[in-house]
């Protein structure tokens, strides 16, 4: 099994759907489990269908989130590494040829949030700058081909 690298915050938000899940999640597809049921005959029921359906999601979602969770490693504060290369948890602004400057911060699979600025340290870009420091230029390989990357500040 790969790692499981989260941040604090990347851990405490999965926490909280896992609760959200257990609690409030499950009692509202029991009660339409429940009200399906009432209404008689199962075998063609649409309403009672769409609720084993959701039931089977959540609880697989929560199977999911408790093996996550429990094998999960925590990316320690970026206040006690040194901003000098870049290693998971950092922020970090590249730049790709006349492209405008990106900055993204990087973290686990787990977490991977590309519209919130965060890559995996197993994506191509993520890979790649890994250990590297500001002012390298750092080939990348995605399927669409190789690029060349520089590197000009780390946070």
């Amino acid at each position: 099994m790969a790692d499981n690298f989260l941040t604090k915050e990347g851990y405490q938000k999965l926490q909280d759907e896992l609760d959200f899940l257990r609690t409030v999640k499950r009692q509202e597809v029991a009660d339409r489990l429940h009200e399906a049921m009432e209404g008689g005959e199962l075998i063609e029921n649409a309403e009672y269908e769409a609720a084993k359906n959701e039931q089977a999601f959540v609880e697989g979602r929560i199977q999911e989130l408790d093996l996550l969770l429990a094998t999960a490693k925590i990316i320690e504060d970026i206040g006690k590494k040194k901003n000098d290369i870049v290693h998971l948890g950092s922020t970090v602004t590249i730049k790709e040829g006349n492209f405008e400057a990106e900055t993204f911060t990087i973290v686990g699979a787990a977490e991977a949030n590309p519209r919130e600025g965060k890559i995996s340290n197993e994506s191509p870009i993520g890979k790649a700058i890994l250990n590297h420091k500001v002012g390298d230029s750092v080939k990348v390989e995605t399927p669409g081909g190789a690029h060349n990357v520089k590197i000009l500040k780390i946070g």
